[in-house]
């Protein structure tokens, strides 16, 4: 099992990493700058090395300067009984950034307390990539001391912005843009190359190396193309590329130029607060675009015509869309450097669900189990809803649908046994977007039907909400549909399992029992009561995962019909839009938790404004 840095932080395992720069922006915003202290002429604040945890993993300092707080190893916490330094020790200088730089590279992410998972997460997967050159900015002084005590490397960026999630397009999430442009003005100044990333992507392989392919470039970026132009890891085609620069990830270097566009972006950003950190970005780039620097790299002059811009591959540092939706990186045998959440819905909620269930997120020990437990079900589809017919808007509808129905009982029957659901996989013929299209966007690897993420059809956020219990019934709880994969699931959950396999009441074995057929599995007649689920699965509390062979017909309903209000109250709002259909205003069209129980129900987009609204 892989080191958990959040299982145990007095034994972590501290490696060297490269530094590069991280931001967040929106949640993407919310990345945060590691660092520790700053140089003042002398050293302050030494911490010793734990020569045990160095040994560990076969790490030695370097003897020729005493071990402090901004040249420790990541993870090695400070020792207990010792006090924090003054807030004035964590600013941002070059002396601080020099400490952190290897191959004269440095990784940054900057955010807010709300998003310190994430920025727990960024930190972890560098450093299991064995990179330590990197800092995170902390907007927030909560952010600054929690990262400071986990042994992250951290700096004070006097921001003193609101510890919460600040929602994407908000005032607040415009102020976090303007401080990643002024982050870049400060530190190229500084002479280092800057790799700068929103705290809401991850690292899946040392991107250092890909960079380095590129020595004459002064810009290599992420972009939202979604169509490939290439099919092996060169850049992108400067020429067929059209897409928005992405900038929660982009490689920056200590050029004239560079330096030149980062005080340019940061003026305009800061005289006119409603524009978007990215779209000024892209519009200061794209003012000149051409010609090629070669016929080779892929390098295209761009801003002033002498600035050299790459853009950097969609298949293997990838975006929501081209990792989760398309799977480019698989079907065309790449292996990805990173992945973005863009293209994604359910707000901050989705993305970190995106992560959990691609098994990129690390989370705190107690995710990992439940007090009651945990329910599963093998999802059963036909064959025609999958495969047969043409992939059109009846056809996902009548897919998704199937599914949701089944979404529904196994809600309730979580609900009953107080255990968490584990989703299933959901299958889609259809993409999600935000504008009309004719079901995938034309030039994409999108395969119908593909393994959509629960956001497309489910509001993960308004699931996860803590809504009131007199109106919607006990919250239930839930797990992305790979969690009993995770190599982090304890051994003792993965070998608790009671398998349940429905039957037909009547037949050979299939009466009410709390009788195991053999060891570990239950045979339990379709059409169960409340009741009989109650009595007859509860002899199973201590099992940590029962599964059920499927849910089609598995739950008659409820008997405490004030408990089915509540809970059909609850189920309504938990699912969100199909969009759009072409051609049409508006295009989206609600999905309908209960759709099965109205005879003349299609999927069809709002006729009138009086009828855009969720079905409740």
């Amino acid at each position: 099992m892989a080191w958990n840095p959040f299982q145990d932080a007095a034994n972590s395992k501290p490696l060297f990493v490269t530094i590069y720069a991280t931001v967040l922006v929106g949640i993407a915003l919310s990345s945060v700058y590691v660092f520790s202290a700053i140089y003042s002429g002398k050293t302050i604040y030494s911490i010793p090395w734990s020569s045990s945890s160095l040994s560990r993993v076969g790490v030695t300092g370097p003897a020729s300067q005493p071990q402090s707080i901004w040249t420790k190893p990541i993870w090695e916490v400070p020792p207990p009984g010792t006090k924090m330094p003054p807030l004035k020790a964590f600013r941002l200088t070059k002396e601080l950034v020099s400490h952190r730089v290897k191959d004269n590279i440095i990784i940054v992410t900057f955010g807010n307390y709300a998003f310190m998972d994430f920025i727990m997460n960024w930190v972890k997967h560098l450093t299991d990539l064995g990179l330590s050159n990197f800092l995170v900015g902390a907007m927030d002084t909560k952010l600054l001391e929690a990262l400071y005590w986990k042994g992250v490397p951290v700096f004070d960026m006097g921001s003193h912005m609101s510890t919460i999630d600040v929602g994407w397009g908000s005032p607040t999430f415009h102020k976090m843009g303007r401080e990643k442009v002024i982050l870049i003005d400060s530190m190229l100044p500084f002479g280092y190359e800057l790799l700068m990333c929103d705290t809401d992507m991850v690292w899946l392989k040392n991107p250092l190396p890909y960079f380095a392919r590129f020595p004459e470039a002064d810009i290599l970026t992420s972009s939202d193309q979604v169509v490939p132009t290439v099919v092996d890891d060169r850049l992108e085609n400067w020429q067929q590329a059209g897409a928005a620069y992405n900038i929660g990830i982009f490689h920056w270097r200590p050029t004239n130029s560079t330096k030149k566009l980062a005080k340019e972006w940061k003026e305009i950003l800061l005289a006119d607060e409603k524009i978007w950190d990215q779209n000024g970005f892209n519009e200061l780039v794209r003012k000149q675009l051409g010609p090629s620097v070669d016929e080779e790299s892929g390098l295209v002059y761009a801003y002033d015509g002498n600035l050299k811009l790459g853009i950097l591959p969609a298949s293997i540092f990838c975006s929501g869309h081209t990792y989760f939706v398309q799977v480019m990186h698989q079907q065309l045998r790449l292996e990805p450097y990173a992945v973005h959440t863009t293209f994604q819905y359910a707000g901050t909620e989705g993305k970190r669900h995106r992560l959990r269930e691609g098994l990129v997120f690390y989370d705190e020990p107690e995710y990992y189990d439940s007090p009651g437990g945990f329910l599963s079900f093998k999802p059963s589809i036909p064959k025609r809803l999958l495969l047969e017919g043409k992939h059109d808007v009846t056809s996902h509808f009548s897919l998704v649908n199937y599914q949701i129905k089944q979404i529904r009982t196994a809600l309730a029957i979580a609900s009953l046994l107080n255990r968490t659901l584990v989703m299933p996989p959901l299958w889609c013929r259809l993409d999600r977007l935000w504008f009309g299209h004719p079901g995938i966007l034309e030039g994409t690897m999108t395969r119908q039907p593909f393994l959509c993420p629960l956001d497309h059809v489910f509001e993960v956020n308004v699931m996860l909400k803590e809504l009131p219990e007199e109106e919607f019934g006990p919250a239930i709880h839930f797990k992305e549909y790979s969690f009993l994969d995770n190599s982090l699931l304890p051994k003792q959950i993965k070998e608790s399992w009671l398998d349940v396999q429905l039957c037909h009441s009547g037949s050979q074995d299939c009466h009410v029992t709390n009788k195991t057929s053999r060891p570990g599995v239950l045979r339990l007649p379709k059409h169960s009561s409340e009741e009989t689920l109650k009595t007859v699965l509860s002899s199973f509390k201590d099992v940590k995962v029962i599964q059920f062979s499927s849910m089609q017909d598995a739950f008659e309903g409820f008997s405490d019909k004030t408990r089915e209000t509540k809970f059909r109250n609850r189920m309504k709002r938990y699912v969100g839009i199909w969009c759009c259909v072409l051609d049409h205003t508006p295009g989206h069209i609600y999905y309908d938790m209960y759709w099965d129980e109205k005879p003349n129900w299609e999927p069809a987009p709002p006729k009138t404004p009086q009828d855009d609204h969720p079905p409740w």
